[in-house]
């Protein structure tokens, strides 16, 4: 059978497009979004093809988690933000193979045709190897993961006001959380805030001094990519808050409702009823597919080594952006850290790239531009580093609040978010804490 080229091959709005190339975006996240942003109403064909049929805002999942914010605050339905535009087609499915000779991706069945493929499908947890503790402890890659988290949390809490054994409901009010970056931090603390004073009102058995959330990372320090002062003024405010910290610990074993970490003071055994995993990432394993279909490297992570134009050796019609790729061509050398800024950054030079090409122009080789980086670790903390100005505390927090709400996609979740973290604010309150699906 036949390729199927495209859907306004049969129907094109306009024959300006009939025969205008054909870019092929796998992946909605921030770098694939942008790039069929950057394309709209451009003379080129698009197809986004995804999983999903919305756009999710990754930084606010561990709001989602706790309770603060509910999904569809930090999902935003991609026909609403780019179907409109006439030269873009929105396709929900996965890709599950790639003819790189015939410029063919294989999905839903069907093979679709491109002249230009971009790859944006981003990361998914990583445990080490030890792939059988996922079932022990949730990541934080999706929204089922964040729900995962809370209805586990709260599900704990709701047994515990109900159990007369001080210790079961110790056990049921204790939080690990495997990870001290950003990631790690930021759900440690929000989870500390519910438990120990959103919640404090609500129920009456439920001593929230024995609610305990329990940090650990292998490092010496939390938030080790940062500088080490803002390191210290985090972990600081982290202990202050409740959160205790085992650093220099590496996860030996996890069970059902308990951990075993290694020390250099020995084996530390950890029991609770809720173990979050932030740890580790591995790139998509689209990588390692398009790696046997081209003959391309992949690092230990799974991400793609890219050339400065974020194509593949032999394949020019074939860029890999986001956390899928490798990008070592930095002043420095090191590769560009997996996180919203770059990735937004990438899809707009790609596709401004393409269409440069497509006009036989010379396009500016790319330059990352680094804002910084920041991590919440509490209500009304956040630590900064923008460029080599270090901030943390209420002001910390202030800049957090403005670069997030200015990343997030849609224009109505920006309000909403700002509306429910003004009420936290001002009532200790939370609007997302209910529980659905059928009891456990």
């Amino acid at each position: 059978m036949a390729p199927e080229r495209f859907f306004l091959e049969l129907t094109p709005p306009s024959e300006l497009l009939r025969q205008a190339p054909h870019v092929v975006i796998v992946g909605a996240g921030f770098a694939g979004l942008k790039a069929a942003q950057t394309f709209a109403g451009k003379t080129v064909r698009v197809t986004l093809i995804d999983k999903r049929n919305f756009n999710l805002f990754q930084p606010m999942l561990y709001q989602v988690a706790s309770g603060l914010v509910s999904q569809t605050d930090v999902a935003s339905p991609l026909r609403i933000m780019i179907g409109k535009a006439p030269n873009v087609q929105i396709l929900m499915g996965e890709v599950v193979d790639i003819d790189a000779n015939a410029k063919e991706v294989v999905f839903n069945d069907r093979r679709l045709r491109y002249d230009h493929l971009i790859l944006a499908t981003g990361s998914t947890s990583s445990f080490f190897g030890h792939d059988e503790w996922a079932q022990y402890a949730t990541p934080m890659k999706s929204l089922e993961d964040a729900y995962g988290i809370r209805k586990r949390v709260l599900g704990a809490l709701e047994e515990a006001e109900q159990t007369p054994d001080l210790d079961k409901r110790r056990l049921l009010q204790s939080v690990v959380v495997v990870g001290g970056g950003p990631t790690g931090c930021e759900l440690a603390a929000s989870l500390n805030d519910l438990m120990r004073h959103t919640l404090e009102r609500d129920f009456k058995q439920i001593d929230p001094t024995h609610c305990k959330v329990t940090l650990v990372d292998p490092g010496d320090r939390v938030l080790r990519a940062m500088d080490p002062q803002l390191s210290q003024a985090a972990g600081d405010h982290l202990k202050r808050c409740g959160v205790e910290l085992l650093l220099g610990g590496r996860v030996k074993t996890i069970e059902e409702g308990k951990l075993t970490v290694t020390t250099s003071d020995g084996e530390v055994t950890l029991e609770a009823q809720t173990i979050c995993w932030t740890a580790g990432v591995a790139a998509s394993p689209l990588g390692k597919l398009l790696a046997d279909r081209t003959g391309c490297n992949t690092d230990r992570g799974g991400r793609i080594p890219v050339e400065p134009d974020f194509s593949i050796p032999g394949h020019p019609e074939i860029r890999v952006l986001g956390d899928l790729c490798s990008y070592t061509h930095t002043k420095d050398g090191k590769p560009l850290p997996g996180m919203a800024g770059p990735a937004v950054q990438m899809g707009v030079w790609v596709a401004k790239d393409i269409l440069a090409k497509q006009q036989n122009q010379q396009h500016p080789a790319f330059a990352f531009t680094d804002f910084g980086t920041m991590a919440i670790v509490g209500s009304l903390f956040a630590v900064a580093d923008l460029r080599g100005v270090k901030v943390s505390g209420v002001f910390g927090w202030l800049l957090w609040g403005l670069a997030h709400l200015a990343f997030m996609p849609d224009r109505e979740n920006r309000v909403t978010l700002l509306t429910k973290w003004l009420w936290l604010i001002f009532t200790r309150e939370r609007s997302a804490l209910v529980i659905t699906g059928a009891p456990s």
